[in-house]
């Protein structure tokens, strides 16, 4: 499906679990997706491999975007 193409999607959180999940669906529907991340790298690059390996578009970011 692509509901969300030509959509940017930035997930906070995305690193494991519901955020990992979340980006994971966003990109099935079509979004672009920044997985972001606050302390685990690993496991937002495993989300943004397996995004790209069913051939969607991924990057993560770490940072907290909650402080300013």
């Amino acid at each position: 499906m692509n509901r969300l193409k030509n959509k940017v999607a930035v997930v906070t959180g995305a690193s494991k679990g519901i955020g990992a999940a979340i980006a994971k669906h966003f990109a099935a529907e079509g979004a672009k997706v920044v997985v972001n991340y606050s302390t685990s790298k690993d496991g937002a690059e495993k989300v943004v491999k397996a995004i790209t390996d069913n051939g969607g578009t991924a990057i993560a970011a770490g940072r907290c975007i909650s402080r300013s």
